[in-house]
C-alpha cells in the first residue's frame, strides 16, 4: 500500500479521463457508471478526475455514479486547466481561477472536500508560489486536504513544495516516456511526495493490442507525434521487442496468472518508480481487473537490466506531445 496522508491505497489508480474525454466519443452513461462502480468493487480506493476532462462532466458523472460510495475511495481532481470562455481548453494558474474551479469542482463533485487537489498544469505567467499559495488556504478552510502538482520540473516542485508540502506529483511515466527519471522521480523520494504515473501503458500502445495508428476523430493521439505515420512503425517495433521477454515476465511470476503485456508495463512501472502509484485508465471491464491485478506482480532487477538493453529509453522516437502542447508543460526533457 501506498500512504498519502492517513490514507493507504492501492499501487495502481483508475484515471476517469477515459470515460468522458481525449479518445474519441466516449461510452455511454450507463456503460461508464458500471465501470466505476465495478472498479470500487474489485478494490481500487483512487479515482482520479479533473476540471478539464469534458470540461466538468467527468467530475459530474462521478458523483452520480459512486458518489452514494464516498467513503469508499480517495478522490483526487485538478484545477488549471479547464474550458475557457472561447470554450477550448485553457491554461489558468491565477489565485482567483483555481478558487473558483475548486469551489465549482466541489459542488459537481457533491462533496466537501476533495483528498487531493492538483494544480494540473503550471501556469508560466503566474509564479508557481501564488499558484499554490491559494491551494493552501483552500486546504486551511478544509476544502482540500492534499496538494498535488502534474507535469512540473523537479525545480517548479521545490519551489512549491517551500510553500506548502507537495503530497503527490503527477507525470506521464511508462517504458515508453522515461523524461521522469531525469529528476522528479528522485526529487519526489527526496520530498516525500508521491509519485503517480499517469499513462502508464503508453496511451495503449504498451499493450500489444495497439497495432495501427487509424484513431477516430477526437482522439487525441492524433496530434501526438509518437503515433504519427513517420514514427508509429519504429515504435511498434520497439513494444515488440518488449513483448519478446514477456515468457520471462510469467516465468518470474509462475505462481500467477499468465500476465498480459499490459501488466508487464505496469509492473515495470511500478518496479522502476518505488513507493508510486500507478494511474491507468480503461472503457473495458477486463482491462480494468488487469490493471489493478498488476500489483500482484513483480519484475526482478535482471529483468529490468534486460529489458533496458532490449528496449532502452532511445528506442522509441517522436515527441510526447506536439510542439504548443510541449511549450505549455514544464517537464524535464531528453
Amino acid at each position: 500500500m501506498i500512504t498519502i496522508g492517513e490514507h493507504s491505497l492501492a499501487p495502481v489508480a483508475l484515471g476517469c479521463m477515459n470515460v468522458s474525454h481525449a479518445y474519441g466519443t466516449p461510452p455511454s452513461e450507463e456503460h461508464s457508471i458500471k465501470l466505476l462502480n465495478k472498479a470500487l468493487d474489485l478494490g481500487y480506493n483512487m479515482l482520479d478526475t479533473a476540471a478539464l476532462y469534458g470540461f466538468g462532466n467527468n467530475e459530474k458523472l462521478l458523483a452520480k455514479a459512486v458518489g452514494h460510495r464516498r467513503n469508499e475511495f480517495f478522490l483526487a481532481s485538478k484545477c488549471g486547466m479547464f474550458k475557457g470562455p472561447d470554450g477550448k481548453r485553457a491554461i489558468d494558474g491565477r489565485p482567483q481561477t483555481i478558487r473558483q474551479t475548486c469551489e465549482e469542482a466541489l459542488q459537481r463533485l457533491n462533496t466537501d472536500v476533495i483528498d487531493l487537489y492538483y494544480l494540473h498544469r503550471w501556469d508560466k505567467s503566474v509564479p508557481i508560489e501564488e499558484s499554490i499559495g491559494e491551494l493552501s488556504r483552500l486546504v486551511d478552510e478544509g476544502k482540500i486536504k492534499h496538494l498535488g502538482l502534474s507535469e512540473v520540473s523537479a525545480t517548479t516542485l521545490e519551489k512549491a513544495h517551500q510553500i506548502h508540502p507537495i503530497a503527490a506529483v503527477q507525470s506521464e511515466y511508462s517504458l515508453w516516456s522515461r523524461n521522469a527519471e531525469i529528476a522528479v522521480i528522485d526529487k519526489c523520494q527526496e520530498l516525500g511526495s508521491t509519485f503517480v504515473s499517469f499513462s502508464p501503458v503508453g496511451r495503449g500502445i504498451l499493450s500489444g493490442e495497439l497495432q495501427n495508428n487509424q484513431f477516430v476523430d477526437g482522439d487525441i493521439r492524433n496530434a501526438m507525434p509518437r503515433f504519427n505515420a513517420e514514427n508509429f512503425e519504429s515504435n511498434l517495433s520497439a513494444v515488440n521487442k518488449f513483448a519478446s521477454l514477456l515468457p520471462i515476465f510469467a516465468e518470474e511470476n509462475v505462481s500467477l496468472p499468465a500476465p498480459t503485456l499490459a501488466q508487464f508495463a505496469l509492473a515495470w512501472t511500478l518496479a522502476k518508480a518505488p513507493h508510486s502509484i500507478a494511474l491507468p485508465g480503461t472503457t473495458n471491464f477486463k482491462h480494468l481487473e488487469d490493471n489493478l491485478n498488476a500489483q500482484h506482480y513483480t519484475v526482478s532487477n535482471a529483468l529490468l537490466e534486460l529489458i533496458e538493453r532490449t528496449v532502452p529509453q532511445k528506442a522509441f522516437v517522436g515527441g510526447r506531445y506536439n510542439a504548443p502542447t510541449q511549450a505549455e508543460i514544464d517537464t524535464e526533457q531528453f
